[in-house]
């Protein structure tokens, strides 16, 4: 098995009803020079040519069950459930042990599956690629927020011919290519923030990156999309940035209201998690994120809605849901106590909602305001602004605001204080 010291490129599949076509696969790494992990994921018996280094019976182990158990189910779908997470403990084992420099699956439906779930203990910067019978739909969800390359296999993977072959080749050829590529460590970097964004705040965002930049960080900007804010928390809980400007939260509207730009229940609590220094605005909280406005539900065809493009449309919130936000937020942020502020532009939390636009509804943002306040108590400190998010004074004491957390978090931390 691997020592700390070597690194493998991991091969991972169903080695039962693809075995010719993993063999294949396997020689086209090896003509590399690289070393190979071999992980079989098939449920059935499997005879292959080559030495399988995690066998089936070890990957259903690590899910929880026996091979046998699994058989028995005789339900596919659960079987490729468990395979899927066997598989994901066994990498993470083998990260955990320094033993990974890229990782390629390969398959059909079930195959793709196991491979993009087993991917998700993979963190930033392993290269993790897979060809698949599915590349071209929409696999966002399995995929989920890790960087993950898929590659269209053209034709099913179901025995060699000349299009799979020459598409294994390649792929083998752009995974071992990948894993060759130097990647200097965070700590080699100058410092780092994240910051959250959308169409209503890139004025505001793209102000405070210019001011992060002109003081030497590196600015990270995430679109508030769904899978924009969760690809955030993933990436603060692996430890990849020193600060987190959070100007906009608006996920959490969506997640409340069943919009398309949830980005789950985890949104907003990494960083306090972690400990990471992050000033938070409730940017775009005034806004519900739908498609084309025949799909806003039923209960909501009746409120104030705005075409933002051809296929999205914005609900405006109300004030039961703006109370139930500032308390949703601070509830999220009251883990990290001393690293987190947050800070409230009193004439709008968004470009629509600025002064004589659609959204401009002082009295619930006042809702939202004191929801906010009343639920931080003294626990977080809370700053008020005098102007629209948008404002260039506003972009000014949030960088500010953050400057000054991670300024005497520095102090703190150095020897003798």
């Amino acid at each position: 098995m691997a020592t700390v010291a070597e690194k493998y490129i991991v091969m991972i599949g169903c080695f039962d009803t693809k075995g010719e076509d993993f063999s294949f696969l396997l020689k086209c790494l090896k003509s590399w020079e690289d070393q190979i992990i071999t992980i079989n994921t098939g449920v059935m018996d499997t005879s292959v040519g080559f030495h399988i280094d995690y066998t089936n019976d070890q990957v259903a182990a690590f899910s929880g069950r026996s091979l046998k158990d699994i058989r028995d189910l005789g339900d596919r779908g659960k079987a490729v459930e468990l395979m899927g997470k066997g598989a994901s403990k066994i990498l993470e084992e083998l990260v955990a042990n320094n033993s990974v420099k890229g990782v390629i699956g390969m398959g059909g439906g079930g195959g793709t599956y196991i491979a993009l779930e087993a991917m998700q203990s993979v963190p930033l910067g392993i290269p993790k690629l897979c060809l698949s019978t599915l590349a071209a739909k929409d696999l966002s969800r399995q995929v989920g927020v890790k960087d993950i390359t898929l590659m269209a296999s053209v034709v099913d993977v179901a025995g060699l011919n000349s299009i799979s072959k020459m598409l294994m080749q390649q792929a083998a050829a752009a995974v071992c290519a990948m894993s060759k590529v130097e990647i200097k460590t965070l700590k080699d970097q100058k410092k780092r923030i994240a910051i959250s964004m959308f169409g209503n705040t890139t004025k505001c965002v793209n102000k405070c990156t210019e001011l992060l930049k002109s003081k030497g960080y590196e600015v990270f900007a995430f679109h508030a999309t769904g899978i924009g804010g969760a690809t955030m928390e993933s990436l603060i809980r692996e430890d990849c940035f020193d600060g987190v400007l959070d100007v906009t939260t608006t996920e959490l509207a969506d997640e409340l209201c069943e919009g398309i730009l949830s980005a789950g229940p985890t949104r907003l609590t990494a960083a306090a998690e972690m400990g990471v220094p992050q000033v938070v605005v409730p940017g775009c909280l005034d806004m519900v994120n739908f498609a084309q406005v025949h799909t806003v539900p039923k209960k909501y065809q009746s409120r104030q809605l705005y075409s933002w493009s051809p296929d999205i449309t914005l609900m405006r919130t109300n004030e039961e849901e703006n109370r139930i936000l500032g308390e949703q937020l601070v509830s999220k942020l009251k883990r990290a106590r001393q690293s987190v502020e947050i800070i409230l532009p009193l004439r709008g939390i968004s470009q629509l909602d600025s002064e004589g636009e659609l959204f401009y509804m002082p009295k619930i943002d006042t809702i939202l305001f004191e929801s906010i306040k009343s639920s931080s108590g003294d626990e977080i400190q809370v700053f008020e602004i005098d102007a629209n998010i948008n404002d260039e004074i506003f972009a000014e004491a949030l960088v500010d605001r953050l400057l000054r957390m991670l300024n005497e978090r520095e102090f703190q931390h150095k020897p003798g204080n």
